[in-house]
């Protein structure tokens, strides 16, 4: 079900070598982020985003060929913020069951989409090829390291297939879509039975089994 996936690749933009040119991408990028959070997706576009930077339409497309560059370039950012993120909350003691580590996995990717509504709008209305691609990739690098820190912490048994994180990640990334479809700040009744649906699963394969006591 999930194959081998090759690097992602993106199509490549001039690198800006002198001040002014990495400067101007910055302005590029923020302003696309100022749009994205202010009016949505489809009002983000090339020429809205030149206007409110500042910046003439020449310019902008000296630097990215279309509006999917300057998506990717986005996302780009944010995953590495949101990467450093799930780092640190999984680098927690204090998670000592399943159902505190799939909270603090569910917390940081909730509070991050609550606190970034560009982000939000890319994650789930603006989805092209580039962009799945790179919420694949990000997805698959996330469930890996989730798993293995679920058997090093002796929450899952070692010989856990790698596949029951990357399932988990699936069902919890369907539900997050469901939780934010119509809320912007996310239905949090949906994400709590995403947190239950999640740690359900994973408790068929923990290290110790709660058994049924025989009836007497």
């Amino acid at each position: 079900m999930f194959e081998t996936r090759r690097p992602v690749q993106i199509p490549a933009r001039p690198a800006p070598v002198q001040r002014r040119g990495i400067e101007r991408v910055q302005a590029i990028l923020d302003a696309a982020e100022s749009l994205l959070e202010e009016h949505g997706y489809e009002a983000a576009t090339l020429k809205a985003i030149s206007d409110r930077a500042g910046i003439p339409i020449a310019s902008v497309y000296h630097y990215f060929a279309d509006r999917h560059q300057v998506d990717a370039e986005v996302v780009q950012r944010h995953l590495s913020e949101l990467d450093a993120r799930l780092a640190a909350a999984m680098d927690k003691p204090k998670l000592r069951t399943l159902r505190e580590a799939v909270d603090a996995g569910v917390d940081t990717y909730l509070d991050y989409f609550r606190e970034h509504p560009a982000f939000l709008q890319l994650w789930f209305a603006g989805r092209g090829p580039i962009l799945n691609e790179l919420a694949l990739a990000f997805d698959e690098s996330q469930a890996k390291r989730f798993w293995a820190f679920l058997i090093d912490q002796n929450l899952l048994r070692a010989d856990t297939p790698e596949l029951v994180a990357q399932l988990a990640f699936e069902a919890g990334n369907r539900l997050f879509d469901v939780a934010f479809r119509f809320t912007p700040a996310g239905d949090d009744e949906t994400i709590d039975e995403a947190r239950r649906l999640i740690t359900a699963y994973l408790e068929t394969y923990a290290k110790q089994r709660r058994r049924k006591t025989a009836a007497s």
